[in-house]
C-alpha cells in the first residue's frame, strides 16, 4: 500500500503546488488542503493544531518550509508525523529526491594534519588555542611547525601538553635535531624523513613521513620505502605537491606514478602549497584536491591556514573529504550530496521567473512589500505596484518610507541581500540571511515584521 501524504498550503500557492505534484508523478498518493490562509508562510504549528480537523488518512503531513513552531508537539497532537517541506514550493521534486538518497557524511578516510607554522614563536596557550580551533573544524593531527634557524626551547613541553589534552601530534622540520627531539617527546608523526635521515626512525616510535632526498628524485623515495618495509615499520609517503607554475602538473603525475608503483603504501598530499599560494577562493581548490586524494587513495593531507584568504581551509577540507568518501562509496559524482562547499553560487538560484512572480503579485491585496529575485533582477511589490531594478537605490522613490525609519532600514537590509544574491547567483529568501556554506559561521536573523526588530542567534558546529 502506497504512502498517502497531506500537503498543507495557502490559497495563493495551491494552484502551483497541485501543478508541481502532478508533474512529479510521485509514487505516493496525496491530498492538498488549504488551511484558510492566503500566504502559506504565515502558518504556524499552533494555527494548524487549531484549524486542521481532518488528516485525510495521511501517513505523513508536509507543511510549508517557512512555517514556524514545534513539529514534535504538532505530530503528537495530530497523531501523524509532520515535517517541513522546502521553503520554495518549486523545490519539491528536489526535496523528495534528496530525502531518498541523502548521504551519510559521518564517514571519511582522509586524516587532516593541521599545521601551526609558527609554533616556535608563540606561547603554549596560543598553540593550545589554535589546536582546539583546528580540532573543532575537523583536524585529526596537530602539526607543530619548526622555523629554520629559530630556537624552539618549548618544543618538548608543547608536544607533551598537546598529548595530555588528547591530541595526535606531528613535528614538522627538515632539521634532524628537531625531529629527534619531537619524536622523543612523544610526537605521533615525523615530517619529514628522507633516505639520509631514516636513522631517526630507529631512535623513536613515531611514524615517519617519507619524502624524496632531492625534490623530484623518486629513486631515493623508492629506496626509503624499501628500507622501511624491510623493517616492518609503518610510514607515510609524500612525493611533494608543488605550487602552480612551479611544477604542479608534474607533481600530480609524480603522485600517480608513486601510487602505481606502490599500490598499498599510505600517502600524504600537502594541500597548502595550492591553497596558500593561489589567490582564489579555497573551497573549490580543497574540493578538487580531496577528489584527487580519493582517486589515488591518499589518506593524509597537510593543511594550513596562514593566509587570511585560506582561513576556512581546515573546515573546507573536512567537508570535502566526507563528500568524496560518500560519492566514492555510492559510485556517484560528487553532486547533490551537500551544498556547503558552494559558498558563492547555487545550482538553482532563481526558482521563479519574472512572469510567475508578477502573477503572484496580482493576488496581493495588502500594503506589505514582498521581495523576490529572478534572472531579470530584483522585484519589489505590494498591492500598489510592482517594481524591478538591479540597484536597490532605484526602488527608493516608489517605496514611500521617508517617514518610517524602521521600515526603511528593514527594506534596505533585505534589498541589499537581494542585490548580492542576484549578482552572485545565490538563492534569496526574504527575512533570511544569505547562505555561505562552510565559508562562514551560520547566523540566523529573524525579524518581527511589525516592529522590524531583529533577534540574532548564532549556531556553532
Amino acid at each position: 500500500m502506497s504512502e498517502h501524504i497531506l500537503f498543507l498550503t495557502g490559497r495563493l500557492a495551491e494552484k502551483q503546488l497541485r501543478s508541481i505534484l502532478a508533474k512529479m508523478q510521485p509514487e505516493f498518493t496525496y491530498t492538498v488542503h488549504i488551511l484558510g490562509v492566503k500566504v502559506a508562510a504565515l502558518m504556524t504549528t499552533e494555527m494548524i493544531a487549531r484549524r486542521l480537523t481532518d488528516t485525510f488518512c495521511a501517513n505523513r503531513i508536509i507543511i510549508p518550509g517557512r512555517c514556524r513552531g514545534d513539529l514534535v508537539a504538532l505530530s503528537e497532537t495530530l497523531g501523524v508525523p509532520v515535517e517541513r517541506g522546502p521553503e520554495e514550493v518549486k523545490d519539491l521534486p528536489q526535496y523528495f529526491g534528496k530525502k531518498a538518497q541523502q548521504a551519510d557524511l559521518s564517514q571519511y578516510k582522509v586524516k587532516i594534519f593541521a599545521e601551526i607554522t609558527d609554533a616556535a614563536t608563540i606561547s603554549i596557550e596560543e598553540v593550545l588555542s589554535r589546536a582546539e580551533y583546528y580540532r573543532h573544524n575537523g583536524a585529526d593531527v596537530i602539526d607543530i611547525g619548526c622555523l629554520p634557524s629559530t630556537d624552539f626551547p618549548n618544543l618538548e613541553l608543547i608536544i607533551q601538553t598537546l598529548k595530555q589534552r588528547g591530541f595526535m601530534v606531528s613535528i614538522d622540520s627538515l632539521e634532524a635535531d628537531d625531529l629527534l627531539r619531537g619524536g622523543k617527546a612523544g610526537a605521533d608523526y615525523l615530517l619529514s624523513l628522507h633516505e639520509s635521515t631514516l636513522w631517526i626512525a630507529d631512535e623513536v616510535a613515531s611514524t615517519p613521513i617519507l619524502i624524496p632526498e632531492k625534490h623530484q628524485d623518486l629513486a631515493t623515495l623508492d629506496r626509503a620505502i624499501a628500507i622501511m618495509q624491510a623493517k616492518n615499520r609503518p610510514f607515510i609517503v609524500d612525493p611533494i605537491l608543488d605550487p602552480l607554475h612551479f611544477g604542479f602538473t608534474e607533481s600530480i603525475v609524480r603522485y600517480h606514478e608513486v601510487r602505481k608503483n606502490h599500490p598499498d603504501v599510505e600517502m600524504m598530499l600537502g594541500v597548502g602549497n595550492i591553497t596558500e599560494l593561489t589567490h582564489a577562493d579555497t573551497a573549490g581548490m580543497n574540493t578538487l584536491l580531496l577528489g584527487i586524494c580519493s582517486e589515488l587513495n591518499i589518506n593524509h593531507i597537510l593543511a594550513t591556514e596562514v593566509s587570511k584568504h585560506a582561513s576556512r581551509a581546515i573546515k573546507e577540507a573536512d567537508l570535502a573529504r566526507r563528500i568524496m568518501y560518500a560519492a566514492k562509496e555510492h559510485d556517484t559524482l560528487p553532486k547533490h550530496i551537500n551544498s556547503d562547499l558552494m559558498a558563492l553560487h547555487e545550482t538553482a538560484p532563481f526558482p521563479y521567473t519574472q512572469s510567475e512572480i508578477k502573477e503572484w503579485a496580482r493576488e496581493i491585496k495588502d500594503p506589505s512589500y514582498r521581495i523576490q529575485t529572478s534572472t531579470d533582477g530584483v522585484h519589489v511589490y505590494n498591492r500598489d505596484g510592482f517594481y524591478t531594478a538591479l540597484n536597490p537605490f532605484d526602488f527608493y522613490p516608489n517605496l514611500h518610507v521617508e517617514n518610517d525609519a524602521s521600515h526603511a532600514f528593514y527594506l534596505g537590509v533585505e534589498l541589499a541581500r537581494a542585490q548580492i544574491a542576484w549578482q552572485l547567483g545565490k538563492r534569496f529568501t526574504q527575512d533570511q540571511e544569505l547562505t555561505w556554506g562552510c565559508a562562514a559561521d551560520k547566523t540566523e536573523v529573524e525579524f518581527d515584521l511589525h516592529t522590524f526588530k531583529p533577534s540574532v542567534e548564532k549556531h556553532g558546529k
